[in-house]
């Protein structure tokens, strides 16, 4: 089937949604598995709201996400000579008229199709005009639309790969714009035009654009075309099964990778938005994806945004990513918390990676594992609140403090086995629970009452490091 070919076509108005993303991600498993052609295309003829930046960036989340295309870009602001002579052939072969109603005109027609309580549908006025009246109106100064003549009759059936057949009554559909006043085409026309002359034979995208297909494939029926094969994906909703917005969190592919989310964790979940493999497993990665995806296992109802899962399968993926590139994805964070200013090299890049190996297990994202390793780099941290009245204010705490210094202080290695066999050492001679020194300890070396295993946390620190902080958070005790 490798003259499959799909397209993902957003229109750059704005960051790429997790919508549009699960749509380019549909349709590039369905694509790599048939080993067909994916084509990017940027719906781009909102000249007003669309922008470069808005292209750049929906490209670099693309890529970001692993969703490369084969095809593309292509853009429809420099296809408009091919819009323009498919209208112009569908006005010569009178599948298609100019209309020069008004907007004043058209206003009064559906204010009375208001006042009588139906749904307002374009009446034909301009459908036979003689060329005579052309020009009178042309002198006028009216500009005109063109416009599809549609069937009065029949209906428009869509052969859905998701819904089954879908029909459409072409006497609730009226004869819709195909060109503009201002010369650009309507979504509706320049979709039809773009798709047949790409040779897209499937086409997955939104259920939101269901009701735009029967327009579609009266567009393409005109021209003398047959469509490509439909299969709308469900639309994705908020856990109170409203509209997802900004008011839910993060809803841009950036926003997530800002947040410090791992693309692969975001295409596992997104995978999951609609679809399943069946059975329990829940972690996978793109390419099983691929092996075992179809259109047919898509599901009809709509998917369910939940920002929890996605985050619980984010902490699953930095725990046993690679730690090479774990370290790389990490390192803008570190750097925005200004943990340190450039790249890390030699033995600090070391360091780097194994501070990120010590704290990961706990992080759910890329800026909780930075967060959590900021005591690594920073000497005078503020301890917590909480944590200074469980551990620092009971009494001969300062003085516990002060002899495991001393003790740590006159070891000659220092490593997490050794310093675990002090620590006893020290609890068995003082007769003390561990926990009587473990919880101040951890408060004094980090500021928090919770992290990774104590003993490890010494180890990278270092003897002389671990030995400061005991006593800095020992002269704190005395001036509390």
């Amino acid at each position: 089937m490798s003259d499959v070919r799909v397209r993902f076509a957003p229109s750059p108005t704005g960051e790429l949604h997790i919508g549009g993303a699960r749509t380019a991600l549909f349709n590039y498993l369905f694509v790599r598995r048939v080993g067909g052609t994916f084509v990017l295309r940027i719906d781009d003829t909102d000249l007003e709201r669309s922008k470069e930046d808005y292209i750049n960036k929906l490209m670099a989340s693309m890529k970001w996400l692993g969703l490369e295309w084969d095809e593309g870009p292509y853009f429809q602001s420099k296809r408009m000579a091919e819009y323009n002579r498919e209208a112009e052939r569908l006005l010569n072969e009178g599948r298609a008229y100019r209309c020069y109603c008004t907007v004043d005109e058209l206003a009064a027609g559906r204010e009375a199709a208001r006042t009588e309580n139906k749904a307002y549908l374009y009446p034909g006025t301009c459908r036979n005009l003689s060329a005579e009246t052309e020009d009178k109106l042309r002198s006028e100064g009216r500009k005109a639309v063109i416009r599809l003549k549609v069937p009065d009759s029949g209906a428009t059936v869509v052969k859905d790969e998701i819904r089954g057949e879908v029909s459409f009554e072409n006497s609730d559909l009226d004869d819709f714009i195909i060109i503009k006043s201002n010369g650009l085409p309507t979504y509706n026309f320049a979709s039809v035009v773009d798709d047949l002359q790409l040779n897209i034979t499937h086409i997955i995208r939104a259920e939101e654009h269901l009701s735009n297909t029967p327009r579609q494939q009266l567009c393409a029926l005109a021209m003398g075309y047959e469509m490509p094969i439909f299969a709308h994906v469900p639309m994705i909703l908020a856990p109170d099964r409203s509209k997802l917005s900004k008011r839910h969190g993060a809803t841009s592919v950036e926003e997530f990778r800002d947040e410090g989310f791992l693309p692969e964790a975001l295409i596992n979940y997104m995978t999951l938005l609609g679809w399943s493999p069946g059975g329990d497993k829940e972690i996978f990665g793109i390419d099983e994806s691929v092996s075992v995806f179809s259109l047919q296992k898509v599901n009809k109802t709509a998917a369910i945004y939940d920002t929890v899962k996605l985050t619980w399968m984010n902490s699953h993926y930095i725990r046993e990513y690679d730690l090479e590139k774990l370290a790389e994805s990490a390192l803008p964070f570190f750097i925005r918390k200004e943990l340190f200013q450039n790249r890390p090299a030699g033995d600090e890049f070391l360091y780097y990676k194994n501070v990120i190996k010590t704290v990961r297990e706990r992080a759910k994202t890329l800026v909780e594992l930075a967060d959590a390793s900021e005591y690594f780099y920073e000497d005078q941290f503020v301890y917590e609140e909480k944590g200074v009245k469980k551990a620092f204010m009971k009494e001969g705490v300062r003085e516990l403090l002060l002899h495991a210094a001393g003790e740590l202080d006159l070891m000659n290695t220092f490593s997490r086995a050794e310093a675990e066999e002090k620590f006893n050492v020290i609890c068995e001679n003082l007769e003390i629970s561990a926990g009587r020194l473990i919880q101040p300890t951890r408060l004094a070396i980090t500021g928090r009452m919770g992290g990774p295993g104590l003993f490890e946390i010494m180890e990278l620190l270092g003897r002389e490091k671990t030995v400061e902080r005991l006593k800095r958070a020992a002269k704190y005790i005395e001036e509390l």
